[in-house]
Order: structure tokens, then C-alpha cells, then sequence
């Protein structure tokens, strides 16, 4: 489950995203109360269901007309709410599984778009939900313009371990194509989980599959260096040096800091590296 949003507005992660393994999803939007997005969860965790929580929530609220808020459970269900006093444009749409819904847009045409984006689109519900920002974006976006954007997302089903269910939480604060910027986050957070994964791997002694993360990690973000060099790290490992060199070259190059790493890997239980494996390594990129 998730959430994502784009504004013209500072730091919109912090107001609009709501969301809970094991309970749902809320965004609260507009003259945003930000009090909807915990307390709407917590209606819902106590077993309201969405249209249940937005009611009472709505009923309580003064300003209710000015808000907008969309909130999902665990079982698909939806509820949305734009207040008849919603900056126009303004409205959304409630389809199976998802809400869309924008406020203070150029045209009405936006999201309609973003509804239709999301019903074509595969893949990580990350991937769907950028192609749904950048579809609003394409039809007109907010007519105030652009500045900041954050998605986040979480586990269905609870692990019992909370710190490993939510998935992804990025946020551009201030950015002149916020949109741009958090696909790239998106781009750079998955390669930083798979270098974990193998991370993981490499410690329990799975080098063949740790190598094969480390290399897409690496292909993915090619422009962050330390890919480079932890997937030389598992291939000196495995004793392949001619593999490794090339990649170590390219790390110290970025940041000759990466040859004091290397060096201090032998200290260390967390990796089957010899001082000997390193000597060879370091020598081989010399020549």
C-alpha cells in the first residue's frame, strides 16, 4: 500500500503521506489537517472501515469542506472526500484499490489521467504510482506550479518487525522538477536494496547470488561508486582479481578513501577477506 504526491508546496512529505502495515493508507490534502492521516489510520486499525473513519473524521470537522483526504484498508477498500470548498480544480476518483485525487489543478482533466494511469500501468506500486504523478503532471499539474514530491510505501501484511515493513519512504523537499528527482530516488533506493540483499548473502556465504545483486546493484546506479566497490569486494571474495581490479579502479578514482576500506576489510569477521587478497588486488591496479 502507498502513497505518493507532488505540490507546490515545501516539504509536502511531511503533511500529505500516511501509512501502516497491517492497516492502511491515508492522504490528506487541501487546507490539509494533518491530524487525518494518524487519526484516520487509527480509526481504521480499530476496525472502522474507511468510509466509516471518513465520516466520523469529516463530521468532526469544521473545515471539513475545505479539505480533501483519501483513505485505503488492507482490503482494498476506499473512501475519498473533496470538500465543495476545495480550490478548483478539484475532485478525484475512487476506483478498485486506489484513489486519485488532486485540488488547485489547471484543468479537470487531471485526474481522470491520473485514473487511467494507474489502471494501465505494471509493476512495483512504486513504478505504477510515478507514472500516475508524472500522468497529472503531463495534463497540466498544479496550476501553481511545481516544488516538492514524496511517496511511501509499506507492507501489506505486517512482519511483526515494523522497521522491515515500510518498503520506501522518499521526499524531495524543494526542487525545481521534483517529479524528475524522485524517480531518481526511486532508481537509487532500489539499488541500495539490493546491495543489502547481498550484503546479507555475502555474510551467510552465498557468494554466486551476492555477486549477481552487487553487479545489478552496480548497472542501476552506475553513478554511485560504492556499488562498484562492493561488488569487487565479493568478487575478491571468490578470489576473482582480474574481475575486481577494474572495479576497485573505478571506486578510488571517485574517492581514493575506498583504498583505506579495502584495507581495513581483513580486520573484520563480516567478510572472507585475506590481507593477501587485498596486497594482490591493490597491486594489480597499479600496473
Amino acid at each position: 500500500m502507498g502513497v505518493a504526491v507532488q505540490s507546490h508546496y515545501f516539504s509536502v512529505g511531511g503533511t500529505v503521506p500516511w501509512a501502516e502495515s497491517g492497516v492502511g493508507a491515508v492522504a490528506t490534502q487541501s487546507l490539509v489537517d494533518v491530524s487525518y492521516g494518524p487519526l484516520g489510520l487509527a480509526l481504521m486499525k480499530a476496525g472502522k472501515t474507511p468510509q466509516q473513519a471518513m465520516r466520523a473524521l469529516t463530521a468532526a470537522d469544521p473545515g471539513a469542506e475545505t479539505r480533501q483526504v483519501a483513505m485505503l484498508d488492507i482490503n482494498g477498500n476506499v473512501a475519498a472526500h473533496t470538500g465543495k470548498d476545495c480550490i478548483p480544480e478539484a475532485g478525484h476518483i475512487v476506483g478498485r484499490g486506489f484513489s486519485v485525487q488532486a485540488n488547485l489543478m489547471r484543468n479537470r482533466r487531471i485526474w481522470p489521467a491520473m485514473a487511467k494511469a494507474f489502471k494501465k500501468s505494471k509493476g512495483p506500486l512504486a513504478h505504477r504510482m510515478m507514472a500516475v504523478l508524472e500522468a497529472a503532471e503531463e495534463a497540466g499539474g498544479d496550476i501553481r506550479g511545481k516544488q516538492s514530491a514524496a511517496m511511501l510505501v509499506v507492507n501489506v501484511k505486517p512482519s511483526g518487525k515494523p522497521w522491515m515493513d515500510r518498503v520506501l519512504e522518499l521526499r524531495v523537499e524543494d526542487n525545481p522538477a521534483p517529479l524528475k528527482e524522485l524517480r531518481r530516488l526511486i532508481r537509487i533506493h532500489e539499488a541500495y536494496r539490493k546491495s543489502d540483499t547481498a550484503e546479507n548473502l555475502l555474510a551467510r556465504g552465498k557468494l554466486a547470488k551476492a555477486r549477481q545483486l552487487y553487479a545489478e546493484a552496480s548497472d542501476q546506479a552506475p553513478e554511485i561508486e560504492e556499488m562498484k566497490f562492493w561488488q569487487a569486494v565479493s568478487l575478491l571474495g571468490s578470489n576473482r582479481v582480474e574481475e575486481a581490479a577494474p572495479l576497485f579502479r573505478e571506486a578510488f578514482e571517485v574517492n581514493g578513501d575506498w583504498r583505506q576500506v579495502l584495507r581495513s576489510l581483513p580486520r573484520t569477521s563480516a567478510f572472507s577477506i585475506t590481507s593477501a587478497q587485498v596486497r594482490r588486488a591493490l597491486r594489480k591496479i597499479r600496473t
